[in-house]
């Protein structure tokens, strides 16, 4: 909207860069650009505001496809005029000169003109095409047709418009349709969901019963090196008990050898021994037996004095005198 300001009866316009002014007074074309700014009276003065920027028109419309279902249509299409002065010749953008609003509603009627010419080529496609193709492939079929059949339309290059895009954003059907259609991709999401946990408590009951037998196979291991342990400790038991018999046999063998060997050398020695107290013995026999009775008494007393207690007296009777004095005296003639 143009921006007017009131001056001692004059006027003076501001518009916009995207803002078209065209300026008459007395049917002569006295400005015409965009952003204009200039001073005018308001009894002479005949104006034109037509926007050249982009505009966006959002509509929504219902069509029937060919399996006669129902369905909504969300569009967008992007435009602007691009020729002012034949929009502003076909279409009514007069402002007013005092306030600078437009004396009628000209983008509702392009509005209008635009919606009924994109929904005349969506219905036409639609009506050819099945529910189920429309709602896979219809958002680019329609999109394409639609922008074919705005390019083609006649009334848009008469009208100083220019489509710039269009644009499809959903192609619905009815509710009740639409929870039907979801019923057969809900059942087979929840099947696979279902498969998905079957599977994965079937993996899970492997793993467990892998674990169990994991588990089951080290006891049975545990309980066969305990098996081994306990042979191999009582094959350890076996053959310390036999070293330690063999070694005492072998001790007991040297033992009864070394008392063997020292019996016999003690017999040697006591044979030796007796062989030699033999021949003194015999020796001192033989000796004895040369010499006189009287010679062995005397010795024999010697032996005898050698083997008695102290004597402190030796009396000797008569008797005894006179037998060894009368045997002393038998041996001297001799």
């Amino acid at each position: 909207m143009a921006d007017i300001t009131r001056r001692l009866g004059w006027r003076h316009l501001r518009g916009a860069p995207t803002a078209h002014i065209r300026h008459h007074r007395g049917g002569t074309l006295l400005h015409d650009g965009p952003g204009l700014s200039f001073w005018f009276r308001a009894l002479t003065a005949a104006l034109s505001e037509v926007p050249v920027d982009d505009r966006e028109l959002a509509m929504t419309f219902h069509a029937r496809t060919s399996d006669f279902q129902d369905v909504a249509v969300q569009a967008t299409v992007t435009y602007r005029i691009g020729d002012p002065a034949l929009a502003a010749a076909r279409m009514d953008f007069s402002i007013d000169p005092d306030t600078g609003v437009w004396r009628g509603a000209p983008l509702e009627q392009l509005g209008t003109l635009l919606t009924e010419t994109a929904q005349q080529h969506a219905l036409d496609v639609l009506a050819r095409t099945p529910l189920s193709s429309a709602l896979v492939d219809g958002v680019a079929a329609v999109r394409e047709r639609v922008a074919a059949g705005l390019d083609a339309e006649p009334r848009l290059p008469a009208t100083g418009i220019e489509v710039v895009a269009v644009r499809v954003m959903a192609l619905r059907p009815e509710p009740e349709v639409e929870r039907a259609l979801r019923t057969p991709a809900r059942e087979q999401i929840q099947q696979e969901a279902d498969r998905a946990t079957y599977e994965r408590r079937a993996v899970a009951v492997e793993r467990e019963r892998a674990i169990a037998e994991n588990e089951l196979a080290s006891q049975i291991e545990l309980a066969r090196r305990e098996e081994q342990l306990v042979e191999q400790r009582g094959t350890n038991a076996r053959r310390e008990a036999e070293e330690h018999a063999a070694a005492d046999a072998v001790r007991a063998e040297a033992e009864a050898t070394r008392s063997v060997r020292l019996a016999r050398a003690e017999a040697e020695g006591a044979r030796a021994v007796g062989d030699a107290k033999a021949q003194a013995q015999a020796a001192w026999l033989q000796v004895h037996a040369d010499v006189e009775v009287a010679t062995l008494h005397a010795l024999a007393g010697t032996r005898l004095a050698e083997n008695l207690p102290h004597i402190d007296s030796l009396t000797i009777s008569p008797d005894v005198l006179t037998g060894l004095l009368a045997k002393l005296g038998a041996r001297e003639p001799e």
